[in-house]
């Protein structure tokens, strides 16, 4: 079975979409009109792009990657913790990079009791980090590689989220925020690299965001990072060829702390609140589970949310035209409201 969270509030939505389905296949035969309904339908249903609902279920297991040296940033708390907990439990050797070290003790703990049949204290590594702290990368690799001798798999996973009005927004926080979102990842990977070339192998992962793809509203900041993230990796998996790979992964609205840290329009100034239990978001342990899965089977870039965002994700990238037309038409606010699962 797909897992499928829906609500009753959404019906709306996929009856209009099957409308719009149905119009489409008028004139076409009849098995294309059921192979483009049942896609159609999974497109609606399911809760991440379509190739990696198949990998979850025909593809490589997480278990896979067992024994290898999985380094991750921002793994205090959300995506990244419990991506390390789905990793600790298979057997993966872990890096726990955040700047809160009390935090990543706890993540540490943990993935000890999860990893109790594989792991040992040692093959969990604390390892306390700023992604802005430029200088210290290099040193931060040559102290993984002094513990563990290698590294397989980075994740880079540490960002700051934003919420503001375009108009509204101080340069200063854009500038923030694309030093945290992309110059960090990229400094980070830059003395990471050398040492995966050397071993002709290496697997890079980007925590980016369907922000990363649509025209989100009142987020300029994050946004744009995120789609400079994209440029970026993309750029680089085109240089690097077939020894290296480079993961992608596009969550929509999760459930995490990411609004308590999340910047505005004015620097210095957070959101500071908590998400509600009632807002339609997907689980930090499925968008987890879905990340490491895109993972094990080294996949270029996947998509893990709910409708209707994925469902309009699937329009930009495919109709284009059709997608920003149909952005103009929902309007800003009730764009919002969705991303925000409400």
């Amino acid at each position: 079975m797909l897992y499928f969270q829906f609500q009753f509030r959404d019906l709306r939505f996929l009856f209009k979409m099957l409308e719009f389905i149905g119009l489409a296949c008028t004139s076409l035969c009849p098995v294309c009109i059921g192979i483009i309904i049942v896609t159609s339908l999974i497109v609606i249903l399911a809760d991440a792009n379509l190739m990696l609902i198949v990998k979850s279920k025909c593809g490589k297991k997480i278990e896979c990657l067992s024994g290898k040296v999985v380094w991750i940033t921002g793994a205090s708390s959300g995506i990244g913790e419990h991506i390390a907990y789905q990793l600790a439990s298979v057997g993966c050797k872990l890096v726990l990079s955040a700047r809160r070290k009390e935090e990543l003790e706890r993540v540490k703990q943990t993935c000890l009791k999860l990893g109790r049949s594989h792991l040992q204290d040692e093959d969990v590594l604390v390892l306390p980090m700023d992604v802005l702290d430029f200088d210290y990368h290099k040193k931060a690799v040559q102290s993984v590689l002094d513990h563990f001798k290698k590294i397989d798999i980075l994740v880079n996973n540490a960002g700051k989220s934003q919420r503001a009005v375009w108009s509204e927004v101080q340069l200063d926080v854009d500038r923030e925020i694309f030093e945290i979102n992309v110059l960090g990842p990229v400094s980070l990977t830059q003395a990471v690299l050398p040492h995966m070339m050397e071993r002709k192998q290496g697997h890079l992962v980007v925590m980016s965001s369907l922000a990363g793809i649509l025209g989100v509203p009142g987020s300029r900041s994050y946004c744009g990072s995120k789609h400079a993230v994209h440029g970026y990796f993309d750029s680089l998996r085109t240089e690097l060829g077939n020894n290296i790979d480079i993961t992608l992964i596009c969550p929509g609205p999760v459930f995490s702390n990411l609004f308590q840290h999340a910047a505005t329009g004015k620097q210095g100034e957070l959101v500071g609140r908590n998400m509600e239990n009632s807002e339609k978001r997907m689980s930090t342990e499925r968008c987890a589970y879905l990340s490491c899965v895109a993972i094990a089977n080294r996949m270029y870039e996947v998509w893990v949310s709910q409708n209707p965002i994925l469902f309009m994700t699937y329009i930009t990238i495919f109709l284009p035209d059709v997608g920003k037309w149909l952005a103009s038409k929902i309007g800003a606010k009730q764009f919002l409201k969705m991303r925000e699962g409400k």
